[in-house]
Parts: C-alpha cells; sequence; structure tokens
C-alpha cells in the first residue's frame, strides 16, 4: 500500500486495511470498520482544505519624542542581561528578574514608544497583602520562607507586551462521535458512529497580548492574566514617574508565531462551543485567514518579586492591575513527609479496623 492510500482509523490511528469479508476499511488494531465511500469524500474535503493565511499588515509603535527622552535612561543587568528603563536619578538599583545590581547603559533611544499603558492600581502595600494572602493555606511551605525572602524588595514593573488585533475568517472541521450499546444472545457489543462536522464564519480577536521580554518567562506571565484594556491609556512618561520599565528585546515579529498559535486555539474553541450533540468532538483540520491585522505596543504593570531560599531562586509575579498572584513555592520536606506518614498511618488504622470488625461478625 502506497504512502497517499494509507488511511488512518479513526478511533485508534492505525492504519486501515479494506476487508474483502465486509467490502469495508477495517482497522486490524480495534477493529473498527469505516464505510470505502466515506473515506472518499473525507479524503476530497481534506485535499480541498484552504492553508492558513495568517498575514500582519500593521507594524506596533511610533518613534520616541526627544523632549520624552529627557531624563530617561537605560540600565542593563550583567547577570541576566536584562535592560531596565528608569529615571537617570535612580541609583543602587536591582534588576527585579535576578536580584543583581543595573548599571546605566546609555541614554533612551533606538526603540520603539508605547502605544498605550495601564496604569498600576496595586500600590506596594496591597501588593504585599496580596502575596501573603497567596501564602496562606499552603501547608507544605516552610515556615521561615515568609520571614526570610525579602518581600520588602518588591518591585514595580512596567513588563512589555504586543497587543495583535485582526478579524479571522475561519473554515474548521470537527470529528464527533456517538456510542450505541447493544447485546445478543452471546456478546455485548458498543458500536461507535463518526460525523463530519464543519464550521465557518468571522471572528474578531481585539489586543491579544504577547510578553514582548525574554527576562520573565512567558508562561508566568500569561498565568497573572487576564488585564483590562479598557482602562488603557495613551502613553505618557509620566505614567512612569516612580516605576520601572522592561526595554522589550523580543520584537513584534519574533511573537507574531505565539499570537498566530493563540489565536488558532481560541477559535477552535470558540468554534467548538457551538458543536452540540456527540459524545465526543475533535478538530481535524482548520484554515484561518487573517483581514486587518495589526499591532500595538503596550505596557502592563507588573508587581516582581525575586527570592532565593535554600540556594533555589524564586519568582513571583503579581498583576499590578487585578491583584492577581502566580508564581512558585518551596516545599518542606519535613512537613511533606509528615502529613504523608499521617495519612498513611489514618489509612492504615481505618483498614485495620474494618479487617477486625469483619472478623468479628
Amino acid at each position: 500500500m502506497s504512502e497517499l492510500l494509507k488511511y488512518k482509523c479513526p478511533n485508534c490511528g492505525g492504519v486501515l486495511e479494506f476487508d474483502s469479508g465486509t467490502q469495508q476499511m477495517k482497522c486490524p488494531y480495534c477493529d473498527s470498520t469505516v464505510d470505502v465511500q466515506a473515506l472518499s469524500g473525507y479524503d476530497e474535503e481534506l485535499k480541498n482544505a484552504a492553508p492558513d493565511q495568517m498575514n500582519w499588515e500593521k507594524e506596533a509603535g511610533n518613534i520616541w519624542d526627544e523632549e520624552e527622552t529627557k531624563g530617561m535612561k537605560v540600565y542593563v543587568c550583567d547577570s541576566c542581561g536584562g535592560e531596565i528603563i528608569a529615571d537617570e536619578n535612580a541609583s543602587a538599583m536591582k534588576c527585579p528578574y535576578c536580584d543583581n545590581p543595573v548599571v546605566m547603559k546609555g541614554n533612551l533611544s533606538g526603540v520603539l514608544k508605547p502605544d498605550l499603558i495601564i496604569p498600576f492600581k496595586i500600590d506596594k502595600r496591597q501588593a504585599k497583602e496580596l502575596y501573603h494572602r497567596h501564602l496562606q493555606g499552603k501547608k507544605f511551605l516552610p515556615r521561615v520562607f515568609e520571614d526570610e525572602n525579602h518581600i520588602d524588595e518588591m518591585k514595580a514593573v512596567y513588563v512589555p507586551f504586543w497587543l495583535f488585533h485582526c478579524d479571522v475568517d475561519f473554515d474548521v472541521r470537527f470529528r464527533g462521535t456517538r456510542t450505541r450499546a447493544y447485546a445478543d444472545a452471546k456478546n455485548n457489543y458498543i458500536e461507535t458512529s463518526y460525523y463530519a462536522v464543519n464550521r465557518a464564519g468571522t471572528l474578531a480577536f481585539d489586543q491579544v497580548p504577547v510578553d514582548g521580554s525574554s527576562s520573565i518567562a512567558d508562561d508566568l506571565m500569561q498565568s497573572i492574566e487576564p488585564f483590562d484594556i479598557r482602562e488603557a491609556k495613551p502613553f505618557q512618561t509620566a505614567y512612569l514617574s516612580g516605576y520601572l520599565a522592561d526595554k522589550y528585546d523580543v520584537g513584534a515579529e519574533a511573537s507574531v508565531s505565539i499570537a498566530n498559535a493563540r489565536i488558532k486555539s481560541s477559535t477552535e474553541q470558540a468554534v467548538a462551543s457551538t458543536v452540540n450533540s456527540y459524545e465526543t468532538i475533535s478538530v481535524e483540520h482548520s484554515s484561518l485567514r487573517f483581514d486587518n491585522g495589526s499591532a500595538m505596543y503596550a505596557l502592563y504593570p507588573v508587581w516582581i518579586l525575586n527570592t532565593t531560599y535554600a540556594g533555589e531562586r524564586y519568582i513571583f509575579a503579581l498583576n499590578g492591575q487585578t491583584g492577581k498572584t502566580v508564581g512558585d513555592l518551596p516545599v518542606s520536606k519535613s512537613a511533606y513527609w509528615k502529613n504523608f506518614f499521617l495519612v498513611g498511618g489514618i489509612t492504615a488504622a481505618a483498614v485495620f479496623a474494618g479487617a477486625m470488625a469483619a472478623m468479628l461478625l
């Protein structure tokens, strides 16, 4: 059988073979059968399916005005490579990402000016309270961690984001399944029927965010989403007063692949929610075409706490607009094993009590 004539089983993914007895395609692994004519139509539809066309038309950002950059300097961390924008009078600064000292690099030039900024709504006092609340109820957290993690060194940082907007024309093909159970005098059977489900239409995506800094993990930034873009303001340098701002080092073009993946996944999930009356549903093929694709450059407010405990580095991020907090926490081995043996002892005692009760019956 040539590669072009191989068809995969819709149930287990094995290669289907023609069964002369039933005159159908049959899977030698799970015994599923598929009508030959159905496969022919399926193959023709997929052959004619259009590829994705995810093209962005407008680049983001504007050039800084010379007056706006007066007093603003770029500082660089020799340890992690992060570049921070701050007032020229800032001194004894530490990198918010790795806690190492940063040194002045020079004037702010050669970078794009943000289009939008979401101002901080959470002050340092509130950030501390939210952080302590985040630690509450963590029974495996070492007792001394909260006292040793330098919470006073939480830093307010504007993190760069690229915001992507586009209208999406989509065609999505799903595979739906329904099962039917029946029996005869000898056996029980489960029959699975497969259905091709097609959806087409248009969706609009507005301000899909992608982190523009390599100094902080993308998954950490995604975890503190969403930010409310409705509260964004046209950028003014006044909003940076008293705060640090991370200088982007991942451009809009380099962020396109992440934006495309988020838009594609969101489209498939949104369209899948309209497909009902099937027991299972899965995407077989999707085709997206972008119109009016554009990008903007924005700064989002984030509180960062970078700390070290027992030789390990931990970083926490707190949404400076909503207060949502995420981050890794150390685990106390003694507390973990104490709980493990406590639960194990209770379980063993319950089993022993049950066995004794059974013997007494």
